[in-house]
């Protein structure tokens, strides 16, 4: 071709491209874009390539082939299209003169009501719905109809609610209405229509319905086993089998690719509808190469023959091996073997992620993981099973949350032959035995989870356990909360535990652990129980509103007790007894129905910087043998005295601050042994020391100063030792000897006390040696010298030593003294009679008399003479036990 002829020709195709569009032209265009689909819309349902994923276009009134398009994206040459004639304008007037597929275009699209469109289109499958949905924006919207797509789905897949699968091993159901999708009932079909079925006998839904227009191309199988088996064939990426409504019995299912499993039935408990049950072997079992498979909302069971000989050597529902870690959702699964386990998860690499699952009512153990076996276990129900809920053993190390695991036949969380796991949130109740048990060397983390009502106890460590149990609740347990026992060493921190039917935390048999941080109240039994050489440390708990005691130290119980609150409990807030020998530090123990700390049949050990106040009977009281060191403690504001030291009880007392006590700050008593050193004894409400009924003891050094009764009394036959004391300041007498008693007094110190400073009643015959008596006011004397009643200065809450009298005119005994002036003055002429030189306050100044005391005046309280300070009270600890 010449380059003059080249030019020519494209100058002409440039003329040709400026000429204006022509009427005719004009007018389809225009057609096109108000009645037509936008040219190039996609339609992208997922199925195979050529029947969808492709665009739907009208070109001047032809429809394009999938298959002309498909040609036409690949380069390959199409069939030409017919030209289009040129057609002779028509009047618009007479509708009859229009050409007929004109007329049948315009009626369908316009003209046609809604109801009937709807219904014609109820007619056709998903891929004709898409298509037609590409005709007209009007065919667009009904085609897009939810109602429509609800009935199309459900034919399908049953399910009476969207089942959206956005991403691999994701499949969530939604409430349509509630859901931010246009049309969910659609978008569930387009996720879900690549997926295989098992449908047995209902392979007719899912077939091809002619072939010129392929409304539906799914596959439907028999049996699982064949779906399976086609896939693997087929080396489908990531398949998905639907497994319909029905009992599969004798399916062999083991998975070895990433396929996904899901069961398809309407009604709400989709897994109920859809079951796969084998007698023997295990009932579904993955292997290696599935680990990213998915197996959900079906039943599985594993029910073998009682009947048959033939033993199965699979014991399990569902079986997970090494190096898989498949996801299994939304199952419920049971096995009726009496060995085995309804779930066993086993082997290095074996991962699974099982969730919202039911393991129940099984004859064996609900799930096993064993073998360094891993994965994570959420939102399971896990009950009713003959053995254990879980059993973790041999360094499996599994995951556990938000499992509820309950009204077990046995233990619900068995750990044990150095099993581990983190089980976080779970709820653990009404298992017959522990709720939670470890055993040789397991050692689990169990952190946020309730664990209560057991049967039994709530958590059971046993035989060298340990574990750390974390911000739990353990609770309203038949037994203790806590065990410990057999050398185990659990760390038990900022647990509640409370309202046990006995303990709160038991340690026995040689147990340790370190227990702190706890809230541990209203136990029926103490909060915390140390025995048989246990030797546990007790830190930072708070112990309180126990039913009993608080802490329980007993049968040669140890034990670091340091800075607890030990506070509100109905008997001793401590007690040590039997040869026990725990060491108390920087406690804060007060404010006990009885004793704080309780000291009894040899208990021994240390009690040391502790704050010990408010008890309703003694701060600490020692007998029968016990010899514990008392060292720098506060001691004060009980309503019994500080320290009661009785019935043959010793101890080292030293460098205590005893105050502010309604009763003596120490008793000794009952041939009770002690040796006090470097108190200070200050401020009582009554005395500072009072020794009575053959009490002994060392006092030397201690500083016993502003008391209201005698800053030591030493009374019926006792016999203790002073030495180096500083007795000052008291609001009586600095010591006072009567009945019987006797004492020994080197290098003290009595000085400005208000009744005198040595007293000695009728009889005594104390040793002094080298004590300096100096600068005590004489009150007694001066009252006597006055000519007043002595009850003027001592009311009936001091007892100051002088001479007493009996009036036999006024019938009085030995109970009622008469000081002296109101001999002279009240019983004047009467037939008296002088009794001793003791102890007493003036009952006529009191006014318990017959006659009115001329110098005291109205009477002021109706009360018998007490020689002594008011007995002390006897803890009832005993006779409760």
């Amino acid at each position: 071709m010449s380059a003059k002829t080249s030019r020519a020709t494209r100058l002409k195709a440039r003329n040709m491209r400026k000429r204006p569009m022509t009427r005719s032209l004009q007018r389809r265009r225009r057609f096109a874009d108000t009645e037509i689909a936008e040219e190039g819309e996609e339609l992208d349902l997922g199925l195979d390539e050529g029947e969808t994923s492709t665009k739907y276009c009208l070109r001047r009134r032809r429809t394009v082939s999938a298959d002309d398009a498909m040609r036409q994206r690949l380069g390959s040459p199409m069939v030409a299209a017919s030209p289009v004639r040129k057609r002779r304008k028509i009047p618009q007037a007479n509708p009859a003169l229009q050409p007929i597929g004109r007329i049948g275009a315009r009626y369908l699209q316009e003209d046609l009501p809604d109801e009937v469109l709807l219904k014609i289109f109820y007619n056709l499958q998903e891929f004709d719905l898409c298509r037609a949905a590409q005709v007209c924006r009007r065919f667009r919207v009904i085609a897009n109809d939810l109602e429509l797509w609800k009935t199309l789905y459900q034919d399908i897949f049953e399910y009476d609610l969207p089942l959206l699968h956005p991403e691999q091993r994701e499949f969530k159901f939604v409430q349509p209405d509630e859901c931010d999708l246009a049309n969910p009932w659609k978008e569930s079909f387009k996720q879900l229509c690549h997926g295989y079925h098992v449908r047995p006998g209902k392979a007719h839904l899912y077939q091809s319905r002619g072939k010129k227009l392929k409304g539906r191309n799914l596959m439907c199988f028999e049996s699982i086993e064949r779906a399976y088996n086609y896939l693997d064939s087929e080396d489908v990426e990531n398949p998905l089998i639907f497994v319909h409504s029905g009992v599969y019995q004798g399916e062999f299912l083991l998975i070895d690719i990433n396929v996904s499993i899901i069961g398809a039935a309407p009604g709400v408990d989709v897994m109920d509808r859809v079951v796969i049950e084998r007698e023997s072997e295990s009932t579904v079992m993955f292997v290696e190469g599935a680990r990213n498979a998915y197996f959900g909302y079906i039943t599985i069971k594993f029910s073998p023959d009682i009947t048959s000989s033939v033993p199965h050597h699979r014991h399990y529902a569902l079986e997970i091996t090494e190096n898989c870690s498949p996801m299994i959702d939304h199952c419920r699964i049971k096995s009726s073997s009496v060995v085995g386990a309804a779930v066993c998860v086993s082997g290095v690499g074996a991962d699974p992620v099982i969730k919202h699952c039911f393991i129940k009512d099984c004859e064996n153990v609900g799930l096993y993981v064993t073998d360094y076996a891993q994965g994570v276990y959420e939102h399971n129900e896990i009950s009713g099973n003959a053995l254990a809920g879980i059993w973790v053993k041999n360094h499996a190390n599994p995951i556990m949350r938000h499992n509820h695991i309950h009204h077990g036949r046995d233990v619900g969380v068995f750990t044990f032959d150095n099993g581990l796991g983190y089980f976080d949130s779970c709820d653990i109740h009404n298992n017959r035995i522990a709720g939670f048990e470890v055993k040789a060397g397991a050692n689990p983390t169990v952190v946020n989870c309730e664990i209560h009502h057991g049967q039994t106890g709530g958590i059971y460590v046993h035989e060298n356990g340990r574990g750390q149990f974390i911000d739990n609740k353990i609770h309203s347990n038949n037994f203790a909360g806590v065990w410990i026992t057999s050398s185990s060493d659990p760390t038990i921190r900022r647990n509640e535990i409370y309202n046990g039917q006995q303990g709160g935390v038991y340690i026995f048999g040689d147990g340790r652990g370190l227990v702190e941080l706890n809230n541990i109240y209203g136990n029926a039994l103490a909060g915390i129980q140390i025995r048989t050489n246990s030797n546990p440390i007790v830190r930072h708990n708070k112990i309180h509103h126990g039913q009993h005691g608080g802490i329980y130290v007993h049968e040669k119980g140890k034990g670091l007790i340091e800075e607890n609150e030990v506070y509100s409990n109905t008997l001793a807030g401590v007690w040590i007894t039997t040869g026990s020998t725990p060491v108390l530090r920087r406690n804060r123990i007060h404010s006990g129905k009885q004793v704080g700390v309780y000291f009894y049949d040899n208990g021994h050990g240390v009690l040391e910087d502790n704050d010990i106040f408010n008890h309703l009977y003694s701060g600490v009281q020692i007998r029968t043998g016990s010899n514990p060191l008392i060292r720098k403690n506060k001691i004060w504001g009980g309503q019994n005295g500080g320290i009661l030291v009785y019935n043959s009880g010793l101890g080292l007392i030293e460098s205590n601050e005893i105050f502010d006590n309604a009763m003596a700050g120490i008793w000794i008593k009952t041939d009770s042994n002690p040796v006090l050193r470097h108190n200070k004894i200050h401020d009582g409400r009554d005395g500072g020391i009072c020794i009575f009924n053959g009490g002994k003891g060392v006092l030397e050094e201690n500083e016993i100063f502003r008391n209201a009764q005698a800053g030591v009394l030493i009374s019926t036959q006792s016999h203790p030792i002073l030495r180096r004391n500083r007795i000052y300041d008291g609001q009586a007498a600095g010591v006072e000897i009567t009945n019987n008693a006797t004492a020994s007094l080197e290098h003290n110190k009595i000085f400005n006390n208000k009744f005198g400073g040595l007293c000695l009643a009728s009889g005594v015959n104390p040793t002094l040696k080298d004590n300096i008596i100096t600068g005590n006011h004489n009150m007694v004397e001066r009252a006597v010298c006055q000519g007043q009643c002595l009850y003027k200065i001592s009311s009936y809450t001091s007892f100051p030593m002088h001479d007493f009298y009996r009036c036999q005119t006024c019938h009085t005994t030995e109970r009622n003294a008469i000081c002296v002036n109101c001999i002279k003055t009240c019983h004047a002429g009467h037939d008296v009679e002088f009794i001793r030189h003791d102890r007493f306050f003036c009952d006529c100044g009191a006014g318990t008399l017959s006659n009115q005391c001329r110098l005291q005046g109205e009477p002021t309280q109706d009360t018998d003479t007490l020689y002594d300070s008011a007995a002390p009270i006897e803890s009832h600890t005993l006779r409760v036990n």
